[in-house]
Formats: structure tokens, sequence, C-alpha cells
């Protein structure tokens, strides 16, 4: 494990604080959720917590199912991480960070769908494709992640029909984090 140089001491009421350029880095934001557990070794670990995480097998058949019915790809998204792929390689996409770009669209909380001439937004540094359509994953209010509707490889567009799905999944993923 790397030493950041940094020591904190725990107050009277068992609280630490995190330093701000490990907040920073770690894209940990106010009201966010930390797991907190041990290892072995005696060490304490603090980790973002992910609820889409949490749906681990429930997302990853989610984002096959949806890529085999409607023939794009799908990738699932907590709010830092692709969590979840079908359609392309998993290697380019699978547990890579997600662009600033996309953060900002599930920030906006409504859903996204690129047109022909739009903006296009790349979900993953250095992906080949361009997202179709973005679909926020929302539970109680808070936003947990999002669904990416992926544009093929000859850069077409989804119908409606194929975009449906895609805004289900998001609905039906928020309603098991609730749950």
């Amino acid at each position: 494990m790397k030493a950041t140089g940094i020591v904190r001491r725990i107050d009277d009421l068992g609280r630490v604080v995190i330093p701000k350029e490990i907040r920073r880095t770690m894209r940990i934001r106010e009201g966010e959720s930390l797991e907190i557990y041990t290892d072995a070794g005696g060490e304490v670990i603090f980790k973002k917590y992910s609820p889409i995480g949490e749906l681990d097998p429930c997302s990853t058949q989610y984002a096959e199912i949806l890529s085999r019915s409607t023939g794009f790809p799908a990738l699932i998204c907590d709010r830092d991480h692709v969590v979840a792929v079908s359609g392309v390689p998993k290697r380019e996409y699978l547990d890579r960070r997600i662009t600033p770009e996309l953060e900002e669209r599930m920030d906006a909380r409504t859903p996204y769908r690129a047109e022909s001439g739009s903006e296009r937004i790349f979900p993953v540094e250095g992906a080949s494709l361009a997202a179709a359509g973005v679909f926020p994953i929302l539970s109680a209010g808070d936003l947990n992640g999002a669904v990416v509707l992926m544009q093929k490889e000859d850069g077409s567009l989804p119908d409606e029909m194929q975009i449906k799905p895609f805004e289900v999944a998001a609905g039906f993923l928020g309603s098991q984090i609730e749950q």
C-alpha cells in the first residue's frame, strides 16, 4: 500500500478527517458513504461505497440482456467506474473510471439521447465508442450511477424501441437499491 505522508488524529468522538487532497483524488464528495473494514494485517481500509456494486450479478446480467435484445452495447456505471459491460470488449471499459463529461451528464439527473450532429459523450477515456444515451439510476432522490446505451461501431443511433429498455433498466436498478 502506498503511504501518503499525512497523519491525522482521532478526536474524542472517534472521528478522523480525510484530507482534502485524498478526497479530491478519490472523488469522495460530501455526504457520500464509505465502507470501512480491516484486513488480516490489521490495516483499516476506507473504500467508497457503491450501491450499484452491491448489485453486481444483477447489473452484469441486465447489461447482457440489454445488449442482446437491442443489438447495442450497454454499460452500467456507478458514480465513478463502469461496473458492468456487454457488447464491447470488457478490457476497454470494465472497472475503468468514467469521464468528467459522463459524470456531468449523470449529475444533470435527466436522460440524455444523442442526436445526429450533437456533441458526442465518451463514457471512458480512450474509448472508441460514444454514448447514444445516458439514463441516471436514481433511488430515494440520490444519484447512484447510470445505464449507458452505446453507439454501434458504424456510429448508428438507436430508435425509440431500442432506447426504452435502457430507461426501464435505470428505473429497475434504482428500485433494487431502495430495497
